[in-house]
């Protein structure tokens, strides 16, 4: 099985807060609130908000805003996950070439049958399959499993997690 150590960009995983995810939480209901509104609903000092936003940007606890758009509204409708078996050798040479195929949304290195999920968006099927092949080609690859999404359940979240943060310690179970 596949060993790839996780890079950050400050060699640091920066652990959210109460008061981060109460930030954040506030933010998920309002996204263009400004620090002064964030401030004045919250209860803080405006320099406390913009600070803590300010460190969780520097810091990369804050994914790009473009993780925000959905697939299918850029054109994408078609989410699919590959799963590969790769040649441990080319890993880091196989991550390179994953990067740079436009429609890889994510890579994760796993535990099971395969070495790598890949998450990927399509235009079609026939798209997907241009997609698969292309893949394919990156170097390193032995095999792929495809498994196409028929449709999102629960989409990604974190709210409901950084709600239980967000509350006060004696109120945690």
């Amino acid at each position: 099985m596949l060993s790839i150590t996780v890079g950050y960009s400050s060699g640091v995983v920066t652990l959210l807060d109460r008061t981060d995810a109460r930030i954040l939480l506030a933010l998920d209901d309002e996204p263009h609130a400004t620090v002064v509104a964030l401030a004045q609903r919250l209860g803080m000092a405006r320099n406390t908000i913009q600070t803590r936003l300010r460190r969780l940007e520097a810091e990369g606890a804050l994914s790009p805003v473009t993780v925000r758009v959905r697939p299918e509204h850029a054109g994408y409708p078609v989410l699919a996950f590959l799963t590969l078996t790769i040649d441990q050798v080319d890993a880091d040479r196989t991550l390179a070439d994953l990067r740079e195929v436009p429609e890889v949304c994510e890579v994760h290195a796993v535990t099971g049958d395969g070495d790598l999920l890949v998450r990927v968006v399509a235009r079609d099927t026939a798209d997907l399959h241009r997609i698969t092949r292309e893949v394919l080609r990156c170097r390193g690859v032995v095999r792929s499993s495809t498994a196409i999404s028929m449709v999102e359940s629960v989409p990604m979240r974190l709210a409901p997690a950084l709600s239980r943060l967000a509350e006060p310690p004696a109120r945690r179970p």
